[in-house]
């Protein structure tokens, strides 16, 4: 038995400033072991993305210990840019196979 590893969808949930890149509510993209998966036609804010990739791995995991933060199968992240105030939900969407 390895340690189980979740992909990862993570979804614009709200904007509270201005976005310049723009980011809308409703972009998504998947994290999936280490590639991230951009629907075509989409992008992503790389001062967002490079905010949050520390995250990634941790919620790739399965929690080590009951109560940890890990834990949970969804989290908030707000975007760096002050005036931006992206909100994303990050929430596990499942098991990669062959992990």
């Amino acid at each position: 038995g390895g340690i189980s590893m979740y992909k990862l969808k993570v979804t614009v949930e709200r904007i509270d400033g201005y976005c310049n890149q723009p980011m809308l509510v409703g972009d998504s993209f998947v994290v999936e072991g280490g590639k991230i998966k951009i629907p075509n036609g989409k992008h992503i804010c790389m001062w967002a993305l490079q905010s949050m990739m520390p995250v990634f791995p941790l919620l790739q995991r399965a929690e080590s210990k009951k109560g940890d933060w890990t834990a949970k199968a969804r989290q908030t992240f707000v975007c760096p840019d002050p005036k931006g105030l992206v909100q994303y939900r990050i929430e596990r969407i499942g098991e990669i196979d062959n992990a």
